[in-house]
């Protein structure tokens, strides 16, 4: 018998060495479950007219054996791989990962897979990554980062190609640019303050060079205008995310003789922290004399304060998911562009008092 001719792996699992290094092939389970190269084509891709049991043998003795459809060779065939790229710069992970989640869940559901790739700030690192990813024949590229500051269009040769920026943005007028709602989330957290009684409601944030530090800005203040409160340029600190930060920046609202704040709405749940442990140092009592909120909703960070940290969660998750959604219509030829922002949500813990005040 010629080397074509020889005899599959036996159903019983016993494989000599040779056997070992071969991998098993579609005429290997045909022959085995003796059947035409297209029944087991059918059974594997489930589709075509087949009795249910020859489905379940055919698909049986292909895992018996270990057979591995090629699909390289089908998304050839297709023209579709059923992959997609994610391009990163978030090193930690903080954002992207809870976007990543939500995006392979919703991708999961059509059989697509994701690789993710991070490109630390490089730009050649990044170029070099996009080129591999092309070379897989990727179906879109999503675009995130640690920040949703603007940054350059993402360079391909490929004019077509479906690329969307989530948790990220571009100049480009015709880019599709899913963000949370910063100012919204900002809002709600000022406005939620205000409906508990709180009347003077400071502001201590991050950089102000990010676009996000001035959003939630602008949504203090508009909630304050709503609450016919004001908005004082001594009640709004800007500094760094860390929670050094929010003890200095207490130390700053608390020096004087002007009246302190009964409440601080902080630009993240770190700023929140140290503000938290600062007011313990001076003996209040975070909610009764000071309430608190936070934004991210970091759970490391907001259920490691003490009280339990009430904040704005900006449903990264959820963003993720979105940003599927949106990648599958953007494959499937629907043009997608413009900026879209996502709501965020209130997540009520002991902090901001509300809890204290239903008792």
């Amino acid at each position: 018998m010629t080397g074509q001719d020889e005899a599959p792996p036996a159903p019983s699992g016993r494989r000599s060495a040779r056997d070992e290094r071969r991998q098993p092939t579609i005429h290997d389970v045909a022959r085995l479950a003796k059947v035409s190269i297209g029944t087991v084509s059918k059974a594997l891709n489930g589709n075509g007219r087949l009795s249910a049991e020859t489905r379940a043998r055919v698909s049986a003795l292909a895992r018996q054996v270990g057979f591995r459809p090629n699909h390289l060779a089908q998304s050839l065939h297709r023209g579709q791989s059923f992959t997609v790229g994610v391009i990163s710069n978030d090193n930690f992970g903080r954002f992207a990962m809870p976007i990543m989640e939500g995006l392979e869940e919703c991708l999961a559901e059509q059989r697509i897979s994701v690789f993710m790739c991070n490109a630390t700030d490089d730009p050649a690192l990044e170029a070099r990554h996009v080129e591999q990813l092309l070379a897989k024949r990727v179906d879109g590229l999503v675009v995130t980062g640690r920040r949703a500051d603007r940054r350059p269009p993402l360079q391909t040769p490929l004019g077509g190609l479906p690329i969307l920026y989530v948790f990220s943005q571009t100049d480009d007028p015709d880019a599709l640019c899913l963000l949370p709602d910063d100012r919204g989330g900002a809002f709600m957290a000022t406005e939620h303050l205000a409906k508990l009684g709180r009347r003077r409601i400071a502001h201590v944030t991050g950089p102000e060079r990010f676009e996000a530090v001035r959003l939630r800005r602008d949504g203090w203040r508009a909630a304050l205008k709503s609450a016919g409160l004001a908005a004082t340029d001594q009640s709004c600190l800007a500094g760094a995310w860390s929670e050094a930060w929010g003890r200095e920046a207490l130390d700053r609202l608390f020096a004087g003789k002007r009246p302190t704040p009964d409440a601080i709405f902080c630009g993240n749940d770190q700023i929140a922290r140290g503000i938290a442990d600062a007011l313990r140092e001076r003996g209040l009592k975070a909610p009764q004399d000071v309430a608190i909120v936070g934004f991210d909703n970091w759970l490391v960070i907001a259920e490691a304060t003490r009280p339990l940290l009430t904040t704005i969660d900006m449903n990264l998750k959820e963003l993720g998911r979105e940003a599927g959604r949106r990648l599958m219509a953007m494959i499937a030829g629907e043009k997608q562009s413009g900026a879209h922002r996502l709501p965020c949500s209130l997540i009520v813990r002991e902090s901001c008092g509300a809890r204290l005040k239903a008792r």
